[in-house]
């Protein structure tokens, strides 16, 4: 069985409450509810920190064991090269994703340090990123 990690960084444990003019009005716990459901046939696993240590931390414990990464690091995503890094460091793919359109937004936010580190990167489709990101992992990991 497929294993894959979705890993959100800061303030993305207020979804649903957060801003949802922007990022919706569902939680994201409910979300991977619905994403379990799909996806009955993979192992996938949620992780979301605040703290960028926590998140480092996780994609060297999972990094050579697991088929994939799904990554929104949130505001880290413009500012962390030790994320990058980590990304660089690790076997597994990843794919970047934003619920929003960062490159519709503050001009800070039209940079990203992971994208060069992934397989691709989605925004601005909402929740539904997600999903893509993982189908994308699985169709090109078999």
């Amino acid at each position: 069985m497929k294993k894959i990690l979705i890993l959100n960084g800061p303030n993305l444990n207020l979804l649903g409450k957060r801003e949802p003019g922007i990022y919706g009005n569902q939680s994201f716990e409910s979300f991977f509810e619905q994403l379990k459901q799909q996806f009955s046939t993979v192992e996938l696993h949620y992780f979301q920190s605040n703290h960028e240590g926590a998140l480092l931390d996780k994609i060297h414990e999972t990094g050579f064991e697991f088929d994939g990464l799904v990554i929104n690091a949130g505001a880290y995503t413009h500012t962390s090269v030790a994320l990058a890094d980590a990304l660089s460091a690790v076997t597994m793919p990843a794919v970047e994703v934003h619920i929003s359109n960062i490159h519709a937004r503050e001009e800070f936010r039209h940079h990203s340090y992971l994208t060069s580190r992934c397989k691709g990167m989605i925004c601005g489709l909402g929740l539904f990123g997600y999903e893509l990101a993982i189908r994308f992992l699985l169709q090109n990991n078999e």
